[in-house]
């Protein structure tokens, strides 16, 4: 008689379709910084059946909270902005140049389809570039290379006329049009995952704690913050407001197993082994100690990376918010980077859901983070 096969452990996927589908429209959404808005009001909605109350900060981060009247008060935290650019110059032609809002990469915009978000709406747009034969170039160049200077949108208009008739006006903000997309083996690609992913997993952190019936001894509060791409600057105000006594962050970190990027420097990093914990200053290291010990025990794979003075994430403004916040950050492996082709791995989405649920279940005011 043939033997029977052993049971497979269930691998069933914690995340929902109605989940996936908010992951869609949220990432095909802009939220450009300073005009975060657009995507906070999705990002609320979804969270509202998950938590007892909500309020928007005067810039707009906006945070759910559980458990709001107790004293003990801890956070999840992601950024809702993503990089971006300003009208800054129409020309008599009706070329529009422009300049950064936030880390974009001029290197990767020749060519792209942009959206003007101009008075009138979303005008559509391109950035222009010389063809391959006719770019002049320089003694000690062949051809033009792209700079934030030399680069310029072309939306259809002819004259300055034209362009201001479309609702396009001085300081309107740019986002390019690229949106969410699926390639093989359970990578995702999109604008914005940096970190509109992260605001996702919050989200479904919350979603599993309401959903498990989850009882927390302290109050959470779920905080997508704004303008992290200019300098963490939502992440500094919010920190002030709510006085937390820990905070958790989640952030991308860089994929490293891509041609072009230096081992020694940045470390082996690479999109489906797990989510990405760090050395720094500013995590605290007994915190991080254990969430790597939730890790451990419920078999969650993760990776490592040192970072020197600064995350580089809002880990530092809530670290150094008020009298000190002890903080950890969870990172998401991600390629590609400030493009408009971030990848990253559904694994990754759902293990660092699951480390982040599983660290706070263990958390409580009694919890011990004392150095001495």
């Amino acid at each position: 008689m043939a033997k029977k096969a052993s049971p497979k452990a269930s691998s069933k996927s914690i995340l929902k379709d109605s989940s996936l589908t908010f992951l869609r429209n949220y990432i095909n959404n802009a939220s450009p910084v300073g005009f975060e808005s657009w995507g906070q009001k999705l990002w609320i909605e979804y969270l509202k059946p998950y938590i007892d109350t909500h309020y928007v900060d005067p810039y707009g981060t906006a945070v759910g909270v559980i458990n709001p009247e107790h004293p003990f008060k801890i956070v999840i935290e992601a950024h809702a902005d993503e990089i971006s650019w300003f009208v800054n110059y129409i020309t008599a032609d009706g070329l529009i140049y422009l300049k950064r809002n936030g880390g974009v990469d001029h290197q990767t915009a020749p060519a792209s389809r942009v959206f003007i978000h101009g008075k009138k709406g979303p005008v559509k747009a391109v950035f222009g570039w010389p063809a391959i034969h006719t770019r002049i170039g320089t003694p000690d160049q062949k051809e033009a290379q792209p700079r934030t200077d030399n680069l310029w949108l072309d939306c259809g208009a002819r004259n300055r006329k034209e362009v201001a008739a479309l609702g396009i006006h001085i300081g309107a903000v740019v986002t390019y049009q690229d949106g969410y997309d699926e390639l093989a083996n359970g990578n995702l690609i999109g604008r914005a995952f940096d970190n509109r992913i992260g605001g996702f997993m919050i989200a479904e952190v919350a979603r599993l704690i309401k959903e498990n019936k989850k009882k927390l001894p302290f109050g959470l509060y779920i905080v997508n913050a704004v303008q992290e791409e200019i300098g963490l600057r939502g992440a500094e105000m919010i920190a002030r407001r709510i006085k937390p006594n820990m905070a958790i962050v989640t952030d991308v970190t860089h994929d490293t197993s891509t041609p072009l990027i230096n081992k020694n420097i940045e470390g082996d990093v690479q999109c489906g082994k797990g989510p990405s914990l760090s050395y720094a200053p500013a995590v605290h290291n007994k915190l991080l100690g254990i969430v790597e010990t939730v890790a451990e025990s419920k078999k969650i794979p993760v990776q490592w990376r040192a970072l020197s003075r600064s995350t580089g994430t809002d880990t530092d403004s809530f670290a150094y918010a008020n009298d000190g916040c002890p903080s950890v950050l969870i990172s998401i492996p991600l390629r590609y980077m400030h493009t408009t082709v971030e990848m990253l791995h559904k694994d990754d989405i759902e293990n660092t859901i699951k480390l982040m649920y599983e660290t706070l279940l263990t958390l409580s005011p009694k919890t011990n983070l004392n150095y001495l």
